[in-house]
């Protein structure tokens, strides 16, 4: 029988650093949606280093999604329609995402992903690149993860989450824009310290 995650070329991976990585960010993304009002920071927006280079070509802010079978997209999606209101769209979304959203880091998808502009530079250079490594650092912990990426469709499931998700805090948000995903290779992945091995 398929599963989901086959159909949606979501293999899951059952290393131990995924699993700390996941349980990291369901923890940091929690402090962020209930004591900053969901404001990204470190934690969520890691550096971009492009293959050969040893400076970033800058920061992304990332979307962790739920795994095909535990979806809350259409939830997202029925609070951004119910009001055209910014301020009580924003806060219908802390109000869901602060209660039980971030509290089982195995119903998470290890593929991040960042939207960006139709024309980004940036955004086409990852793409030319094939590769990247996105670099976490926040509260005494970071993450050196080897990702491939590409650019999803606007019917992949992912797409569809990270769109429903960032609308919420961005009503300027354009139809067009892209969203890329980054695909972890924990094989060749590094954390320090190295909470894998605990």
């Amino acid at each position: 029988m398929t599963s989901l995650a086959e159909i949606f070329e979501l293999p899951q991976v059952d290393h131990p650093m995924r699993k700390a990585f996941l349980k990291w960010q369901c923890r940091v993304r929690q402090i962020a949606m209930r004591e900053s009002d969901g404001r990204p920071d470190d934690a969520i927006t890691p550096s971009v280093y492009l293959p050969g280079k040893t400076q970033p070509v800058g920061h992304i802010i990332t979307v962790l999604s739920k795994r095909p079978e535990y979806s809350k997209t259409p939830e997202l999606r029925h609070i951004a329609k119910r009001t055209f209101d910014p301020a009580q769209r924003r806060e219908k979304a802390l109000q869901f995402l602060c209660e039980v959203y971030f509290q089982k880091a195995d119903e998470f998808a290890d593929t991040l992903t960042s939207t960006f502009s139709a024309q980004s530079k940036g955004a086409q250079a990852m793409l030319d690149a094939g590769r990247c490594r996105l670099k976490f650092e926040a509260y005494s912990q970071s993450f050196d993860l080897d990702c491939s990426l590409e650019r999803l469709s606007q019917d992949h499931f992912l797409h569809q989450a990270t769109w429903w998700h960032n609308v919420m805090f961005n009503p300027g948000l354009r139809p067009d824009s892209i969203v890329l995903a980054f695909k972890p290779d924990w094989e060749n992945s590094f954390a320090d310290p190295d909470t894998a091995q605990r």
